[in-house]
């Protein structure tokens, strides 16, 4: 940095004040100085700036939104640059990237270095500073954990936990959590709200870092092998995609999917989603939604109403005690009086049974009568039409059956010629055949015989 030199304004001098004697360097360095911090933080920074705007490659982590500014950093598998960018400007950015950009998602950014040189309250940083953005691909890091999400699908995994039953109001409940993290204190709050009285057992693990995924696949073992608990949470608090890959784990998914107890699993934010998340048999969003779900029962509801019952039962039960007493006091007051009010009760009830029966028989009596009557008409009405129409219909079939007599016809001048046998002769071949016939008038029968010519 030889181009640095002492500056009385850079300084921090007052203008037109009496510059103030350098201040001595480090006995026998032959190194140049001492600079103020502020002057050579300028200089940085002016140095940074000068240095060529590029592109850069890599993934879109740790994605941050301030009110003026918008922090992330780029990686890949060799290093990473922290990223920065005005709001107004990454709005823009983003509108004609075609969206937002999330988390694990390659891009390509365009900028220059960039230097905040920091004050005597605030802390220095560097930073790229990002004038546009292109999205390039889903990343390696997003790519494989897709992958492993369809893996652990093909295999069915991602069902068993669901196929489990979740017990309305369990007794015992495992939760695997940082033990100085909020989200403990939310898992008890959220308990406590629900007036929830069971045991609570903790198995506390990192929940962020290269150790996290192997602490928390031992918790929820040594949990599942308590036969005490009825369900495990895992709870954590938001963060970015690298904070939460642990939860991405392929034997965390895969010791959760195997495991008898249900899992429910409550790691990060509403758009956090890890493979933890569709592995276990109920996703939540927060801790405290995490405690709902263990504990569908609001106990404190189900308490109150629970003794509302208890008064209104026993109230019920005191009435009915007092209603039965009063009866039984009247009643033990004049027995006889008693039994005769029910004794002429009863005779009442038979007058009025006896009277409705004879009623009752009465009228099926009159409608027997009345039917009698009907059917003795109806049957002297047929007698009557028997005997006048029956000789007419006599008479007509005696005309009809005459009018087909055949000495009726031999009566008007026919005869009828058969055979000696008594064969009816209707042909003239015929007669001549038979030789002999037997001739029949109206008044007799005469024997003929046939003459040919």
């Amino acid at each position: 940095m030889s181009h640095l030199h002492a500056d009385p304004a850079a300084s921090g001098a007052a203008p037109g004040a009496a510059p103030r004697a350098p201040a001595a360097g480090i006995p026998g360095s032959s190194l140049p100085g001492p600079f103020p911090v502020g002057h050579y933080a300028g200089a940085l920074r002016t140095k940074l700036r000068s240095f060529a705007r590029v592109q850069l490659l890599g993934e879109l982590i740790n994605l941050r939104v301030s009110r003026a500014r918008v922090y992330f950093e780029l990686r890949d598998a060799d290093g990473a640059i922290p990223c920065a960018a005005w709001r107004a400007d990454w709005e823009e950015i983003t509108a004609r990237a075609g969206g937002a950009p999330r988390e694990g998602m390659q891009v390509v950014v365009a900028g220059g270095c960039g230097y905040y040189a920091g004050s005597a309250t605030s802390s220095p940083g560097f930073s790229f500073d990002v004038l546009d953005l292109r999205l390039a691909g889903a990343g390696d890091l997003l790519a494989r954990i897709e992958r492993l999400r369809k893996q652990l699908h093909a295999e069915g995994l991602l069902d068993t936990q669901r196929r489990l039953a979740l017990p309305a109001l369990p007794r015992t409940i495992g939760v695997v959590t940082g033990e100085g993290g909020k989200a403990r204190h939310d898992v008890l709050a959220a308990l406590q709200r629900r007036g929830w009285a069971g045991r609570l057992v903790w198995a506390f693990a990192p929940v962020q870092d290269r150790h996290a995924a192997p602490a928390i696949t031992r918790a929820l073992g040594e949990l599942a092998s308590v036969a005490a608990v009825d369900v495990a949470i895992v709870a954590r608090g938001g963060g970015s995609l690298v904070d939460l890959l642990c939860f991405c784990d392929e034997t965390l998914c895969r010791t959760v999917a195997l495991l008898s107890v249900p899992v429910i699993a409550s790691v990060g934010h509403h758009t956090d989603r890890t493979l933890l998340d569709d592995v276990a048999a109920v996703s939540c969003s927060t801790p405290t939604h995490a405690a709902d779900a263990a504990i569908r029962v609001d106990c404190v509801r189900a308490r109150r109403e629970q003794a509302q019952a208890a008064a209104r039962l026993r109230e019920h039960g005191r009435r009915a005690v007092l209603s039965r007493a009063r009866t039984l006091v009247s009643l033990s007051r004049a027995p006889a009086a008693h039994l005769e009010r029910q004794r002429t009760r009863l005779h009442q009830q038979l007058r009025e049974i006896r009277a409705s029966s004879r009623r009752r028989a009465e009228a099926e009596q009159r409608v027997t009568q009345r039917r009698a009557v009907v059917l003795e008409r109806k049957a002297a009405a047929e007698l009557r039409e028997c005997r006048e129409r029956r000789p007419r219909e006599l008479e007509r079939l005696s005309l009809a059956l005459a009018a087909h007599d055949p000495q009726r016809t031999l009566e008007r001048g026919y005869v009828l010629a058969r055979s000696p046998q008594g064969a009816p002769l209707t042909t003239a071949v015929q007669a001549s055949a038979a030789g002999e016939l037997k001739l029949r008038f109206a008044d007799g029968e005469l024997d003929a015989q046939v003459r040919r010519r």
